[in-house]
């Protein structure tokens, strides 16, 4: 299960990286038009499912009788619960804007999710998960 987790997280971390290049792009070419689309939209429901999942891995892992080698659980279920619920939140806080400020706005969000990500895999908050005795 801990591979599982793995995956998703590395998957997560591409994802994230592919939404900030999308909106950037997006960004980039809009010309005082919309930037941003329902398949955006999309994307983004489907990057708070990844992180969702990869949340409820963990705690199915944090059950089972496993735990962070650094010790830092609270840590990482703030650090999961933040990357799932910003970028829907941002949709929430900006109205459902797709404009060029927004595609922007998403744009470093994602990067920024993105650095955390790599951030969390370097301090190892989000393996290697060990049986607790």
């Amino acid at each position: 299960m801990a591979e599982l987790h793995q995956i998703l997280f590395n998957m997560h971390i591409f994802y994230s990286l592919a939404l900030g290049i999308w909106a950037a792009f997006a960004a980039i070419m809009a010309r005082g038009k919309e930037s941003l689309g329902g398949h955006y939209w999309g994307a983004v429901v489907v990057y708070a499912l990844l992180a969702g999942m990869t949340l409820l891995v963990g705690i199915a892992l944090l059950l089972t009788g496993f735990e962070l080698r650094s010790g830092r659980t609270v840590v990482y279920v703030l650090y999961m619960l933040w990357l799932a619920i910003i970028m829907p939140g941002l949709f929430s806080l900006m109205s459902g804007r797709d404009d060029r400020q927004a595609a922007f706005a998403y744009a470093l969000l994602a990067f920024f999710n993105f650095s955390t990500s790599v951030s969390m895999v370097q301090r190892e908050l989000i393996g290697p998960w060990v049986a607790v005795s």
